[in-house]
């Protein structure tokens, strides 16, 4: 019965995360800032273990709720990139308190069994999701100061052109 009682806990977490996590105010979620900065390390740990080989094999829930903000950029502006590095953070934040929720699983249930239920959960429905977040936010950043560098530099231009007049 305590194998039960700690999957029903999992599910009950599952399903506060996703409200818990959008009402956040934005202003926690700072892609620059611990614990959302990413380290030089992770980008051979996530080429190491080929997460852009099946990063995209995974579902996607925003394909499924209409409420969270979609993955796919349909046009090249700063304000949806900003959103989508707000929501890696997000989603991030999310998954990473649901591993250590989810840690309450062996409390409820001890011994193996228990730890086998928190550890499918943690490889299974969280762990994937936050490296993508964390594979994903520095690619993101490095496109956003692509668009800022072709704002700034558009704008020297008109500069320019202004002053020539």
């Amino acid at each position: 019965m305590d194998f039960l009682w700690s999957v029903v806990y999992l599910i009950l977490v599952a399903l506060a995360a996703h409200p818990l996590g959008q009402a956040l105010p934005d202003s926690w979620l700072r892609a620059d800032r611990f614990p959302f900065r990413t380290f030089a390390w992770e980008k051979r740990l996530y080429r190491f273990l080929r997460v852009a080989r099946w990063k995209n094999l995974v579902t996607d829930m925003s394909r499924i709720r209409t409420d969270m903000v979609p993955k796919t950029i349909q046009s090249n502006s700063r304000s949806q990139f900003e959103l989508l590095l707000t929501e890696t953070c997000r989603a991030e934040l999310v998954h990473g308190t649901e591993i250590l929720l989810g840690l309450v699983a062996i409390a409820i249930c001890p011994g193996w069994r228990g730890i086998l239920v928190w550890s499918v959960w943690t490889l299974g429905a969280n762990l994937p999701f936050l490296m993508i977040q964390r594979y994903n936010r520095p690619r993101i950043m490095r496109h956003l100061e692509r668009i800022v560098q072709v704002v700034e530099a558009g704008a020297a231009e008109v500069e320019a052109e202004a002053e020539r007049v």
